[in-house]
């Protein structure tokens, strides 16, 4: 009820309706304020939930980066090995095409050496063969002469297997084709004839 003078009422009845309208004014502000305290709090909330997401989300693109630049650093570290490769191996065709001259020449100088008469031709055959194998080594091709050698599967071909009292079992006795390696690499076998093992 509002406060006229011209109500009839009492000044008691009048300090209560004062009183209780203070109350409810104080109660109206206090659940205000609890609202607002309220919606502050679920403010926070939801930016602490964006900050954690924010994070989460940082945290996988950086595993990602970190996945992407290893792989760059493979596919550049494979890239190198394999011009490296390349570079190593580029004459190996070539090598293989050679190799039958280098052959020829040690045929001609066994036969030279067996000729009467043929001591000028064979030490001529014996430079030419030896300056095209330096001309070879020079390019990283090394000579496989496997003589008195134990047998390698690896570097050799056995074209046949002798018995031999006088040798080590397993062993190369003879050499029917030198072999040949490039930078490490087998290019051809050396075909063997290997002693064979008592049985």
């Amino acid at each position: 009820m509002a406060n006229n003078p011209t109500d009839e009422s009492t000044p008691e009845e009048l300090d209560a309706e004062a009183i209780q309208e203070g109350a409810d004014a104080d109660q109206t502000q206090s659940g205000a304020e609890d609202e607002a305290g309220d919606e502050r709090q679920d403010a926070h909330d939801d930016d602490r939930k964006m900050q954690g997401d924010a994070a989460e989300e940082l945290a996988k693109v950086k595993d990602q980066l970190l996945r992407t630049v290893a792989e760059m650093e493979n596919v550049r570290r494979r890239a190198q090995r394999d011009v490296e490769n390349a570079h190593k191996f580029a004459v190996e065709k070539l090598l293989g095409e050679l190799l039958p001259v280098v052959d020829s020449l040690e045929k001609a100088e066994e036969l030279a050496k067996t000729t009467d008469n043929a001591d000028s031709m064979a030490e001529g055959i014996s430079l030419s063969l030896k300056l095209f194998v330096s001309t070879l080594e020079k390019s990283g091709i090394a000579l496989v002469d496997p003589l008195g050698e134990p047998f390698d599967p690896q570097l050799h071909e056995a074209m046949a297997m002798v018995p031999n009292p006088d040798a080590e079992p397993n062993s190369v006795m003879d050499v029917m084709q030198r072999g040949y390696t490039l930078n490490g690499r087998l290019v051809r076998a050396a075909k063997v004839v290997v002693v064979k093992g008592e049985q």
